[in-house]
Parts: structure tokens; C-alpha cells; sequence
């Protein structure tokens, strides 16, 4: 799955080069924030990482967590059961 809307202007195409993907597909909040966090940490300044998610809480975690760390969110998308981020970590 692509992440096409692009909330801050960023270029999908451009972001995925060289994306972290963390499969979060089934688990429970908070466990795909927890994944995306502990994934975050060993990612150098600029990564861009891509979560995969099935929990519709993940919209409100998600934006809070990039919120809350300065991170970007560079793209989201979702179909009727799946959620897709594109996440730049903080420089």
C-alpha cells in the first residue's frame, strides 16, 4: 500500500526511498505506536519509516506521537481495513 496524501506537501515518490516498513496489521493500541516508537529510536535523523496498521485508533496515536516528538507525518492513507503512515523522523 502507497501513502499518496501527502498532508505537509512531501512527495511520496521521494520519501520512499529507502523506507523502514514496521507491520503493525493486527495488533491493538498501544502496540503500534510502541513499535513505531522503539523503531524511531534506532533511526538516524531524517529516516522515513512506514507503518502499517488495522487499528483505527492509529489515526488520532499516530499524529499525536509525530506531534508530540516533532516528527513529520509526511503521509497517510487507509482503506476500509488497513491504515498506511509515512513517518520523517525528527533532524
Amino acid at each position: 500500500m502507497d501513502c499518496p496524501n501527502e498532508p505537509n506537501g512531501a512527495s511520496p515518490e521521494r520519501l520512499q526511498e529507502d523506507v523502514a516498513v514496521i507491520d503493525a496489521r493486527g495488533l491493538r493500541c498501544p502496540e503500534p505506536v510502541m513499535l513505531l516508537h522503539a523503531a524511531m529510536r534506532k533511526a538516524p535523523p531524517g529516516a522515513v519509516l512506514k507503518l502499517l496498521a488495522t487499528d483505527p485508533s492509529t489515526e488520532r496515536d499516530v499524529a499525536n506521537f509525530c506531534r508530540f516528538l516533532d516528527h513529520e507525518l509526511a503521509a497517510t492513507d487507509h482503506t476500509s481495513d488497513q491504515f498506511c503512515y509515512l513517518i520523517k523522523k525528527a533532524l
